[in-house]
């Protein structure tokens, strides 16, 4: 049997015609190692088979019959393709609605098919869009005992006649012929982590034995995909430490003046990561730092005494924030701090006049500027730092990696402190932040009071703008939070704008009300949140604008509207913006979801404000998109792996690539790893020295 090389193209396989191969091609498959790792999206145990008479409507089942009768139909509105099937005990009818024409070329009478799918009663048992599969004649398929693999087709796979058979007899011509496979493991390691090897893996992935090996299939190659990330978030952090930036060994002349004239104490946990930070910062090499911090835990005065000790080392500080809102009240809090000590310091924003702007530009460039507070403008090309060492980034998941890198590449290696209250799992932690020092404030102020959350159903919000009023008389303030800027066809949501004109006239008619939301403009927006501050606005009705960057401690009520529509950290970011003064505060989350597991997920509001806590529930509930940065750049390449229940395999996997970075920093010795690494990361490069 002639036998195949790993790299060949896929046109060597027998069912890959000139026109298959461009499909494949076009879905980023050319090769046969390409096919390979083509994942199953998911597995079907045929050895777990019901007969027609055991179904029970509204459960998933694997069947296997006979076609009876197979054909289009036509409804009022379109075709369909229906097939009856027989198993001896009963029929069973399938029907597909978009997909006739393709479906018609698979299926034909007297074909045994297993299918699996959600049965429903409709005049009889049935499903509709059902995972299925053509049996060969001559298998028993109701003793085989096999688990299948279902992979993931698009409608061009299926135009050129690439359906499930046809992409396993493929896998099965590429384990069988190919020589040699791309093992990037040594034995030892293979053996100390019980791994199986490369080969094994994959033929147990595509074509498994039994359900253990199946298991440790997935267990290898997602070890192999966390591996491949570790080694490189190491070696982003040698090439860190490698770069040498300008050490700040003096306390300085500012941090003390600063410190001592705050009118509270620090926490503890804030005393210690300040610590942590200028222990980095002393050092030869860059700091790169990320500082996390639950909503009112104290991030920002951390940050200002950070940027002391840079101004006291003779370097400049850049602030990035993702809004012009929260970069406008950063730069009210450091200058309220920094004028202490006589720290020079501004806010660079997008919209400036160009005489401003030009004067500011000027202060940064010659140094008479200390400590520059600024959105994405801080990253054109206009902008030249004298001496750039320290560069702080708020809301750090909001920036691509590529938009730190721009403002880090204004100095010389300078030290980075990143932030963010979004509490992130520790899994997820692991996964992204591999390449940075990780700081956590786990205590809030001793005077800040917990607040009080509750959830509500729509027909009790006249009792509660009731209590709102009484806040107001008390002269405090409320926020009103909507998901949605204006009313759609499509949406039931109450929208922000047509319920501040219905609030307005109505239920708040005596009160000053004001209105917060994305196609304002910053000047817009501006002038109402400095009325809010001011409290010659009594309500603001606002969307999600407000999550961050709005701190205005005489504010006590925040209301939610459809509350089931957020997520929990992102109704935890919202919570944070009341109980930042002295007076009790409350979050109210009205909920007008349908179903239990609306209401489940709000009660995690109600029962905790541990922020941690709150994101590990999220994490399982949505997935890791609300945590992203490096994901928004396709940093993370994963094709099997999932960072949500991987965390022994992530811990595992960072353990050795920390020992193997460290026994061998450029990977000379492990070449096949050195070419996936490369190969997996080759848009990052930048980021790592591999040469």
């Amino acid at each position: 049997m002639k036998s195949f090389d790993i790299e060949d193209t896929i046109t060597k396989l027998n069912q890959v015609s000139t026109k298959r191969a461009e499909v494949f091609i076009d879905h980023q498959i050319s090769s046969l190692n390409d096919l390979l790792y083509y994942f199953p999206r998911k597995h079907l145990d045929r050895s777990n088979i019901t007969k027609i008479k055991d179904v029970q409507p509204g459960n998933k089942y694997n069947i296997v019959g006979k076609v009876e009768t197979c054909g289009e139909k036509k409804t009022r509105f379109k075709k369909i393709f229906q097939v009856i099937i027989a198993d001896g005990t009963g029929i069973l009818t399938l029907t597909w609605f978009n997909s006739s024409r393709f479906i018609k070329s698979l299926v034909k009478k007297k074909d045994q098919i297993a299918v699996h799918g959600k049965v429903e009663w409709y005049n009889g048992f049935s499903m509709s869009h059902p995972e299925f599969d053509v049996l060969d004649q001559n298998v028993n398929s109701l003793n085989t005992g096999a688990i299948i693999p279902i992979y993931p087709l698009t409608n061009e796979f299926k135009k050129v006649g690439i359906e499930q058979r046809l992409i396993r007899k493929c896998m099965k011509e590429i384990i069988e012929k190919v020589s040699s496979f791309d093992e990037i493991l040594d034995d030892k390691v293979i053996s100390s982590y019980n791994l199986l090897n490369i080969k094994d893996a994959l033929s147990q992935l595509h074509f498994p034995e039994n359900l253990d090996l199946l298991s440790n299939a997935y267990y290898r190659l997602k070890f192999d995909e966390h591996l491949i990330l570790q080694i490189f978030l190491a070696l982003i952090k040698l090439n860190i430490k490698n770069s040498r930036s300008k050490p700040f060994k003096d306390i300085g002349p500012y941090f003390s003046i600063i410190r001592d004239s705050l009118k509270f104490e620090l926490t503890n946990a804030q005393k210690r990561v300040i610590a942590e930070i200028h222990g980095d910062m002393k050092k030869k090499y860059s700091m790169n730092r990320l500082l996390q911090g639950d909503v009112g835990s104290g991030k920002t005065i951390v940050a200002i005494l950070s940027a002391s000790l840079a101004v006291g080392n003779n370097s400049q500080v850049a602030i990035m924030a993702p809004t012009e809102i929260l970069a406008s009240q950063h730069f009210k809090s450091f200058k309220d701090e920094l004028t202490q000590a006589r720290i020079t310091c501004c806010l660079l924003v997008g919209k400036m006049k160009k005489k401003d702007r030009l004067d500011v530009l000027s202060n940064i460039e010659n140094g008479n500027i200390s400590v520059v507070i600024g959105t994405h403008a801080l990253i054109q090309e206009d902008v030249v730092f004298k001496e750039l060492g320290l560069v702080i980034i708020d809301e750090q998941h909001r920036f691509g990696v590529e938009q730190r890198n721009k403002l880090t590449s204004k100095g010389s290696n300078p030290h980075l402190l990143s932030m963010t209250a979004t509490p992130i799992p520790r899994t997820l932690s692991i996964t992204y932040m591999g390449d940075m020092d990780l700081s956590i404030i786990d205590e809030l102020p001793k005077n800040r009071i917990p607040v009080t959350t509750k959830i509500i159903e729509k027909s009790r919000l006249p009792k509660v703008y009731s209590f709102m009023k009484k806040q107001i008389d008390l002269g405090l303030q409320c926020m009103i939070v909507y998901p949605l800027v204006e009313e759609s066809e499509k949406s039931d949501l109450a929208a922000a704008v047509e319920m501040y004109e219905k609030l307005k006239t109505s239920t708040f008619s005596k009160h000053q009300i004001g209105l917060v939301h994305g196609k304002m403009t910053p000047e817009e927006k501006k002038e109402v949140m400095q009325k809010f501050q001011k409290n010659k606005v009594k309500i603001i009705v606002s969307t999600t604008v407000i999550e961050v960057g709005i701190d205005v401690p005489n504010a006590t009520v925040m209301l939610i509207e459809h509350a089931e529509r957020f997520g929990l950290t992102q109704l935890h970011q919202l919570r944070g913006r009341v109980g930042r003064g002295k007076e009790k505060s409350y979050c109210i989350l009205v909920n007008r979801g349908s179903n239990d597991l609306s209401l489940s997920r709000l009660e995690i509001m109600e029962k905790t404000n541990d922020g941690f806590k709150i994101a590990d529930e999220d994490l399982i509930l949505r997935g890791p998109g609300d945590y992203v940065g490096y994901q928004q750049s396709g940093f993370v390449k994963y094709k099997i792996a999932n960072m949500i229940s991987d965390g022994a395999i992530i811990r595992k996997a960072r353990v050795l690539a920390a020992e193997l970075i460290k026994k061998d920093p450029l990977l000379d010795n492990h070449h096949k790893l050195k070419e996936r690494v490369l190969n997996d990361y080759k848009n990052n490069l930048n980021l790592v020295n591999l040469n």
